[in-house]
């Protein structure tokens, strides 16, 4: 019996087609493997990165309040001291017309810092004073409900801040006075006959401990020659010099996390001082860079933490909760606008997105994302627009 032609085109026609199919599988290029990861909702942090030194929060350096014999110096380092304790001596020789000015000059600048440590003193005092009451009425306020509990924790934190100022400002005006009693001795070396036989005893102006022993051994010192540096290893603060342009946007009462001290978890301080004035330094590039300390004090202390320590510290400068955030390595610029490239039915698509804050690793998304979506990172030149893609 013949064939069916029209069976016969028919399977002519489905060979072909399978033929093509074929050959279309085996032909086309593979998708592309591609780094993704997911747009999420979560904490997220910009911060300023440096490295910091921790130190005492009060040091005193007691230096020579005249040229002479400095005897050698039995104290070591970490030795404790008592406020008034004789912690070094010194043999007085005669001064000469210049050097007798010099002593008179040091005894007026000593009392003018007394009288400048006296009036910090009493400012000091006002404030704690003031925000102990502060601190009174938000605990009242809160029991009612009238302000939130980041008011009261905020009237904590300055009631502290404040105490904490007004225990320095004591430690200073104890330092001023002790430095009244230095200069005065320098009286000593102005009567010839009485330098040779006189030993003038330098003594501590606070009870602490000994940080640092400058001159250890017996010589000749000129007038204003440190010879100890004397604090508390136990009440430290940590310095951090970053770039004037990083300080502008850190304040006082920042959050400061201290990591790579040499513990297995991160520290927390807070931004007590941002100094005044800055200075310049050169970077290991060779470049003169501007930069200005950030004073922290501990919130969390750790054991094993003393004077000239170092640290990493990451200083807080924005933080917020719930905040829709992609790895900062998936965003990338087309002329002005942020670009990413998002997985949508195993092939790439791009999207111009809006980004806000960024930090090392992070990137906020304000607009062009929705949460759980999945972008790719580190995309190539060659990753174009509908190509197919397989996430590793």
């Amino acid at each position: 019996m013949a064939k069916n032609p029209a069976l016969r085109r028919w399977t002519v026609a489905a060979g072909i087609a399978a033929g093509v199919m074929l050959l279309f599988l085996v032909l086309r290029p593979s998708p592309m493997t591609v780094e993704s990861a997911k747009a999420v909702i979560g904490l997220m942090r910009v911060t300023v990165d440096e490295d910091g030194e921790t130190r005492a929060h009060d040091r005193f350096i007691v230096a020579a309040p005249i040229p002479g014999r400095l005897l050698r110096v039995e104290l070591e380092e970490g030795d404790a001291v008592k406020q008034n304790a004789e912690v070094a001596r010194i043999e007085p020789v005669p001064l000469n017309q210049q050097q007798r000015e010099e002593v008179l000059a040091r005894i007026d600048a000593a009392e003018a810092m007394k009288r400048q440590a006296d009036a910090r003193l009493a400012h000091a005092r006002d404030d704690y004073e003031q925000a102990k009451r502060d601190l009174a009425r938000a605990e009242g306020l809160a029991k009612e409900g009238v302000v939130s509990n980041q008011v009261l924790e905020q009237a904590r934190t300055a009631k502290t801040t404040s105490g904490e100022e007004f225990e320095a400002a004591k430690f200073s005006a104890l330092a001023a006075a002790s430095e009244i009693r230095v200069a005065r001795s320098g009286l000593v070396g102005m009567d010839a006959s009485n330098a040779a036989h006189k030993v003038i005893s330098l003594h501590s102006p606070v009870a602490g401990h000994v940080l640092r022993v400058v001159e250890k051994s017996e010589r000749v010192v000129l007038a204003g020659a440190p010879v100890l540096i004397i604090g508390d290893p136990n009440r430290i603060e940590v310095a951090t010099d970053v770039l004037t342009t990083d300080a502008v946007n850190v304040k006082p009462g920042a959050p400061v996390y201290l990591e790579g001290w040499g513990g297995d978890h991160p520290i927390r301080a807070m931004v007590r001082l941002i100094e005044p004035a800055g200075f310049t330094k050169i970077s290991a590039l060779g470049v003169e860079e501007k930069r200005v300390n950030v004073i922290s004090d501990f919130v969390d202390f750790p054991d094993g933490l003393s004077d000239g320590y170092r640290v990493e510290t990451r200083i807080v400068t924005w933080e917020r909760q719930n905040v829709l955030k992609i790895p900062g390595s998936a965003a990338f610029r087309v002329g002005e606008a942020w670009n990413v490239f998002v997985i949508e039915g195993g092939r790439a698509r791009r999207k111009t997105v809006q980004i806000g804050h960024r930090n090392q690793t992070e990137a906020e998304i304000l607009q062009g994302l929705t949460a759980g979506q999945d972008v790719i990172l580190h995309p190539s030149n060659e990753l174009k627009e509908g190509i197919r893609v397989r996430a590793q």
